[in-house]
């Protein structure tokens, strides 16, 4: 079963995919999606979808997780976060994948142990738990993050 995982976000959005065979991990592929803030929101929507769109193509995926939305004291933010939310949902969903979230205290207590764990111990526990793998950035490293939690817990919260 190949898992995608998915950390969203408008600036740069994460994303990572693992192999599971029966209890064994194997990393696959990770990257993240940079968007340039001076580009129109409806261009940086639309970049982060077509990109999402590739990796799915490319790596077939069974399964997809995705972090569950935070509220941000910054209610602009928190709009624009939702929207590439909704845009990095609606990728795997067109594709027939199912999707699933997970809060991230669930998250790095699957990796990690603790879910109030820093994100350097996040990435050392997926650097452990996928060997060879060297995660793009803290983004990618969440989004394979996601996959590890996935394969773990999946079916458990699944989005309806």
């Amino acid at each position: 079963m190949r898992i995608l995982g998915l950390d969203p976000s408008l600036s740069s959005t994460g994303w990572g995919v693992i192999e599971a065979e029966n209890n064994r991990l194997k990393y696959v592929a990770d990257g993240f999606i940079k968007t340039d803030p001076k580009l129109p929101l409806p261009e940086r929507l639309a970049i982060i979808h077509r990109t999402l769109a590739q990796v799915i193509e490319t790596y077939h995926p069974d399964e997809a997780a995705i972090e569950q939305v935070f509220l941000n004291d910054n209610p602009n933010s928190t709009i624009k976060l939702g929207m590439a939310r909704g845009v990095v949902i609606m990728a795997p969903a067109l594709s027939n994948i199912p999707v699933t979230e997970y809060e991230p205290t669930k998250v790095k207590k699957a990796v990690v142990g603790v879910g109030r764990a820093e994100k350097s111990q996040v990435e050392t526990m997926v650097k452990v738990l996928l060997p060879g793998c060297k995660p793009k950035n803290n983004d990618s490293s969440d989004a394979l993050a996601m996959a590890i939690c996935h394969f773990n817990m999946r079916g458990n919260y699944r989005i309806k």
